[in-house]
């Protein structure tokens, strides 16, 4: 299933059908420098154990390599955009070459050096593979080599870099300055300080028109389905949907421990030895992760293709993001087919909804579905603490048999 496939419900000169194929238009290049989806819920909830063989959406890579913390055996990370596979090949070449935490934390962390553009031409680019070089020697609109995000900032690229960039420029033309967040000392003055700069902006008359338009979260990666879903997620529509989320990333955790916040309020990830960031930009996790860095596959394909080729009970954990929120009841029920195929008894499932809603009974069929435990308890406990607050639903389903 490609990305047309996953998106296009509708006729291309209806309305709905325009929208969705703007969206498939702007998810075609880099969407996410960072993965909004934390891996140490992730983690919690799968389990992971050393024989195991996960298959998980790649996203930003930014889970994909926090994964290998847990020490499985293999990752099978897969994506339909070749500029994600790009970008999680280019870490992987990077931590061949790297020996150093200090120069792959400037590189992915930081990531706003010009020696990373002279180490990238220097080590990385003669052992990255053609299509990858390629992506990243090529030229952007800007008229400027890709690899040169790095010494730029590259959190404030692709498609969710600049629609944080736009929400700040927003916020600071109606008087909410976003940035104001980080002046927060703990989470009490962090409750002050949205109240003051950020939840007023939804009373504005233009950010409520604004909102009203589904193109509008379209840098957040929401398409006209998922929108909907969204929207319909409590009593004051996609306004109070959008509000309650800001509001628990801005006030739901300490922001010190919180990088999805960071990036959020501060366009990057935060500079010192106690930072917040992802467990696989860690100093801690460096060796751990650089000497398993060999376990992780990428494949360019849509999920349900990948495992069609995959052999039956070879798998142990899957990671779906969102991406069935994207997805019609034909397309649902043909992953789940391949999934409980290729599943290992105890193999577990996780994945994220736009709105606190089940999704799957009544869509796949029971058959299938009724073969696997859906554990509502775990799942709603490990929504309230997944830090990137941005989804409304939490879901881990588990096939019987073997413990995990």
């Amino acid at each position: 299933m490609g990305l047309t496939t996953a998106v296009h419900r509708n006729k291309p000169l209806s309305k709905a059908g325009l929208l969705e194929r703007m969206f498939t238009l702007a998810f075609s290049g880099l969407v996410y420098p960072q993965i909004w989806e934390d891996p140490v819920v992730d983690m919690e909830a799968l389990r992971l154990q050393p024989e195991d063989h996960v298959v998980a959406i790649a996203s930003g890579s930014c889970n994909v390599l926090s994964y290998l913390t847990a020490d499985p055996a293999r990752i099978s990370a897969i994506d339909l955009n070749g500029a994600h596979i790009a970008l999680g090949k280019l870490k992987l070449s990077a931590l061949a070459r790297m020996d150093r935490h200090d120069d792959f934390l400037r590189f992915f962390g930081e990531a706003r050096s010009q020696a990373n553009v002279a180490l990238y031409d220097r080590e990385i680019a003669p052992h990255l593979d053609a299509t990858s070089r390629g992506y990243w020697e090529g030229r952007g609109l800007d008229g400027r080599r890709r690899i040169g995000m790095f010494a730029r900032n590259v959190y404030r690229y692709g498609l969710l870099g600049r629609f944080i960039g736009a929400g700040h420029l927003l916020g600071r033309a109606l008087g909410c300055d976003p940035r104001r967040m980080l002046e927060a000392r703990d989470i009490a003055e962090q409750r002050v300080l949205f109240e003051r700069h950020l939840a007023p902006v939804f009373d504005k008359a233009f950010v409520r028109w604004l909102i009203r338009q589904p193109a509008s979260l379209y840098g957040l990666g929401i398409p006209p389905a998922q929108y909907k879903a969204l929207a319909a997620d409590g009593s004051d529509g996609i306004r109070g949907a959008l509000r309650d989320r800001l509001e628990r990333l801005a006030c739901g955790f300490d922001l010190k421990t919180n990088y999805f916040a960071r990036q959020a309020f501060g366009r990057g990830y935060e500079a010192g030895p106690d930072a917040a960031l992802p467990p696989y930009l860690q100093r801690v996790n460096f060796e751990a992760v650089k000497a398993r860095a060999s376990r992780v596959s990428y494949h360019q394909n849509a999920v349900t293709a990948f495992l069609e080729s995959q052999p039956a009970e070879s798998c142990d954990a899957y990671v779906l993001l969102d991406a069935q929120d994207w997805m019609n009841d034909a397309d649902l029920t043909a992953l789940w087919r391949q999934i409980t195929r290729t599943a290992r008894p105890g193999a577990r499932v996780i994945f994220r909804t736009a709105a606190d809603e089940r999704l799957l009974p009544g869509r796949v069929p029971a058959e299938i579905l009724e073969q696997w435990r859906y554990d509502e308890v775990q799942s709603r406990a490990l929504c309230a603490r997944d830090r990137s607050s941005i989804y409304g639903g939490f879901h881990l389903y588990v096939l019987p048999g073997a413990a995990a």
